[in-house]
């Protein structure tokens, strides 16, 4: 408990400093981030017998993320997404050359570590820039953290005190619907005192936020514990000592970040 609790303290201070220290700062460190989730998402997938292009969709996936700051940074236009073309077929190309037993497999849990991990963090970082499309706010992707975090924490004591009925027993037997119930709440409150500091958005724009976030980051959860369940693995890695891996402290992310971009972009845009 004591390791768990020095780790998530010292790494709460580099994500937060991330966002703090201006929009490079930013950049780097998501980029940074969303390379080594991916990574762990392969190295767990690989322990199937299944061989994904590591290589190649980690390139392909910095050119993602880049371009998706290119956009924001100096408004690139779209037509450099064809950068990635001849990466995509050269997943194909060199799967002619292997000796696999499951081609298509291979090449699927290639693509999937994109749409899984990759295009969520590029979502989570246009937060940044949702206010104003050239210019970095750190308001909305803090706020996405710290709704984020008050969630986990909500469900995890509530869970503890009040939980009795099972959410999803067969892919995570701890999680409670009394868990779920408390961690959305406490989402809630922590966008009501966020809406006292950051006044440019409405309250029940900031709940709403927070609404999404309980949701769909519990279901984040819940898919990367069918994901581990499903590998026979305890943790996506072991980088974060009491914690795992990036995947582990970063799965509610993964499905809420989309959604929360899509809904704020609908609201505020």
């Amino acid at each position: 408990m004591k390791t768990r609790a020095i780790t998530a303290f010292f790494f709460t201070i580099v994500m937060l400093g991330s966002i703090f220290l201006g929009p490079y700062t930013f950049t780097g460190f998501y980029l940074l981030l969303s390379l080594a989730a991916l990574y762990e998402f392969f190295k767990m997938i690989k322990t199937s017998g299944i061989r994904p292009h590591r290589n190649v969709a980690l390139i392909a996936a910095a050119l993602i993320f880049l371009m998706t700051a290119g956009f924001h940074f100096m408004q690139f236009d779209s037509k450099y997404l064809f950068l990635l073309v001849p990466l995509v077929f050269s997943v194909f190309i060199s799967e002619l050359y292997k000796k696999s037993k499951i081609p298509f497999a291979n090449i699927s849990y290639t693509f999937v570590g994109f749409v899984y991990v990759t295009i969520p963090f590029c979502f989570f970082f246009s937060l940044g820039f949702l206010q104003n499309t050239t210019e970095y706010s750190y308001h909305l992707p803090l706020s996405f953290l710290l709704m984020l975090w008050a969630n986990d924490t909500g469900a995890y004591l509530f869970g503890m005190k009040f939980g009795k009925t099972r959410l999803f027993e067969r892919h995570s037997p701890k999680k409670s619907w009394e868990g779920f119930f408390g961690g959305v709440f406490t989402s809630v409150l922590a966008a009501y005192l966020i809406s006292l500091q950051f006044t440019e958005t409405g309250v029940f724009v900031w709940i709403g936020m927070s609404v999404l976030i309980g949701c769909f980051g519990t279901l984040g959860d819940l898919v990367e514990s069918m994901l581990k369940r499903s590998l026979d693995a305890k943790d996506s890695g072991t980088f974060l000592p009491g914690h795992g891996g990036f995947l582990d402290r970063f799965d509610g992310l993964l499905i809420a970040a989309p959604v929360v971009y899509a809904y704020l972009y609908l609201i505020l845009r």
